[in-house]
């Protein structure tokens, strides 16, 4: 008998490292692409230049040289901001949809996004702060102060934070924030200009100095993210599961809101209110991976940023001279993604 257990559990040992180097040999493969993408990133835009200057750009700029300058003050900082947020703001959505239970949960649907652009837009009507850097520490705080109330509120009686406390609350705090945004910006016109190019999520007009105060809490915020793989995988089974193999619910969601606040301030403070990649790549990953968070999360890491980038590329090229922001681009691209995956799981629930 025992022979016939060993005979048995070999094939299925055999089996899941075959899983685990193919989702290493996957994930390896996925950062290539990332460099690879970071490297068209430098190079194509609206004025290309070659693989030759760009390295020279970076290691023996010249005074005067313009491609050199292009390159340092226009295209890295854009890149780098690029490679922040989108790991940032896909991170945040794995987390969200680990903690709520909902496969269509991202930092818009918790009401991140909108106290962000209410913050933004106090700071530019009432504070006439009109510099995308001088109010990113408004958008962050914004984000952060809706992500807090929303875990908060949604915490709160005695079930805690249920999926459907959480959506509730974030659809009431969105419901709130709105009408105030639209109140103030049809009041003043010079606001909804300065506004409107912020709303629609860009990674032009950036600094490095940006990426360089904002870097700590990202760092901090992944950090917190990929140590919560493990109790999201927990927290899947449900809340009572969860306990009985000796998982504290409770904790999981207080770690999860902090690594929201800081995660989905960050992306927002850096590149703006940008839609649908904290709700497509989580679910890219979920099918190349399986549903388990700690490869999840992992990839997001990856898959964030080669999914910015590209967008961002693409915004530079399609309308040369002329460029499209890249959350325009981004939706155009996740949107199909999107309703695959609702259509996905139409004919699941079949």
């Amino acid at each position: 008998m025992t022979t016939t257990i060993a005979a048995g559990a070999a094939p299925a040992l055999t089996g899941a490292r075959r899983r685990r180097a193919l989702r290493w040999i996957v994930f390896s493969a996925s950062v290539v692409i990332l460099i690879g993408v970071v490297v068209t990133s430098l190079t194509i835009g609206t004025r290309a230049v070659s693989l030759t200057d760009v390295w020279n750009a970076l290691v023996a700029p010249v005074a005067g040289n313009v491609d050199h300058l292009v390159i340092r003050e226009l295209r890295v900082p854009r890149t780098v901001i690029g490679i922040m947020a989108g790991a940032a703001l896909a991170l945040v959505g794995a987390v969200i949809q680990g903690v709520t239970r909902n496969p269509i949960a991202d930092p818009g649907l918790l009401g991140i996004n909108a106290g962000a652009s209410l913050a933004v837009v106090v700071a530019i009507s009432a504070l006439g702060i009109s510099n995308p850097d001088g109010y990113i520490w408004f958008a962050f705080v914004g984000a952060a102060v809706a992500a807090v109330v929303v875990f908060v509120i949604g915490s709160s009686g005695r079930d805690g934070a249920t999926p459907v406390k959480l959506a509730l609350t974030g659809a009431a705090v969105m419901a709130t924030a709105t009408p105030l945004i639209t109140l103030l910006l049809i009041s003043d016109l010079d606001t909804l200009n300065q506004y409107r190019f912020w709303s629609v999520g860009s990674l032009a007009g950036r600094e490095l100095a940006t990426a360089g105060a904002l870097w700590p809490f990202l760092v901090v915020g992944l950090v917190l993210a990929l140590l919560l793989g493990r109790r999201l995988n927990l927290l899947a089974l449900g809340d009572d599961v969860a306990r009985g193999l000796g998982e504290r619910p409770a904790v999981t969601h207080v770690l999860a809101a902090l690594a929201v606040v800081v995660l989905a301030g960050t992306a927002t403070a850096l590149a703006g209110p940008i839609a649908l990649v904290g709700l497509v790549v989580p679910h890219v990953a979920r099918r190349i991976t399986g549903p388990d968070y700690r490869w999840i999360l992992a990839y997001c890491l990856t898959l964030g940023p080669i999914l910015l980038l590209v967008a961002d590329v693409i915004g530079r090229v399609l309308v040369a001279p002329a460029e499209l922001e890249v959350g325009i681009v981004v939706a155009f691209i996740g949107a199909p993604m999107l309703i695959a995956i609702v259509r996905r799981a139409r004919l699941a629930g079949m």
